[in-house]
């Protein structure tokens, strides 16, 4: 059966961005004497990006490069094997050594590189990412037979026709759903508006398997690339209450398409293919 849109999950989240634009404004600036923009011009401003998401235009994202980096690193430690497309070489830890003289001047200073690796070093895009091996550590640990990067669809009936909604589940476990995320700020409750923990259990489910228990596993870095802390949000798939949430989110979704189909030029979103 032919579907008459195609939604990944993360553009349904561009599209709860755009809807929810004046919350974010407000988030962010509702605070400041001086914004950069006022909320009319950020609705303009998330608009035009929505329509280029949906036309799959190529941006360039430092955040989504080290996200993208630290999900491959963490993949080839479950799998074990090498990445095609991250480059990854250990950090060994360095002993420095040296003395000054009674004056504070310095006399020597020597280094020696030990067998002990503190870190992953990730290039991607021309990127350098440094990941302490104990954070990869955990990570791969607690994925341990997880299948990596499993792509997952179904058909979601709505008012406008059939929805193939899809999308890439990072690790699939027995019993459980897991996305990583990477962030530079983290609140609370920050992925509760997402989409990926109502469509992947929504495809298994449809597929054959009820795995409802979904799991944001996040990471918190700093300004300067290094991580600061770890979280997990837990969301459990309800099918009465979910399936309709979905639902009304994309229906209002195609109506967004369809007032803007002369300025969408991607096919596959309209069930094409490009």
């Amino acid at each position: 059966m032919q579907p008459k849109y195609r939604f990944y999950a993360t553009i349904l989240d561009a599209f709860w961005g755009y809807l929810n634009s004046d919350v974010i404004w407000d988030k962010y600036w509702g605070w400041s004497e001086n914004p950069p923009h006022t909320p009319e011009e950020f609705h303009e401003q998330q608009f035009h990006e929505l329509i280029d998401r949906i036309n799959r235009k190529p941006f360039d994202s430092e955040k989504a490069d080290r996200g993208t980096a630290f999900n491959e690193v963490i993949d080839c430690m479950i799998e074990n094997r090498k990445s095609e497309t991250v480059k990854v070489e250990k950090v060994y830890k360095v002993n420095r050594f040296g003395a000054c003289d009674e004056m504070g001047k310095p006399l020597y200073y020597d280094e020696e590189e030990t067998n002990e690796v503190i870190a992953l070093k990730a290039t991607y895009n021309n990127r350098e990412f440094t990941f302490p091996i104990s954070l990869c550590r955990e990570f791969a640990a607690y994925y341990k037979g997880a299948l990596p990067q499993q792509r997952v669809e179904a058909i979601l009936p709505t008012a406008y026709g059939n929805v193939l909604v899809y999308g890439l589940i990072d690790e699939l476990m027995p019993t459980s759903v897991h996305d990583v995320k990477t962030t530079g700020s983290y609140t609370v409750g920050k992925f509760k508006d997402h989409h990926q923990h109502l469509v992947y259990p929504y495809a298994l489910m449809q597929n054959g398997s009820d795995v409802r228990t979904f799991e944001y596993n996040i990471v918190e870095f700093n300004k300067a690339g290094y991580p600061v802390d770890t979280y997990t949000e837990t969301y459990v798939f309800n099918p009465k209450r979910d399936i309709p949430i979905l639902t009304n989110h994309c229906e209002e979704f195609i109506r967004f398409l369809e007032e803007n189909r002369e300025i969408i030029n991607d096919k596959k979103i309209f069930g094409g293919e490009n």
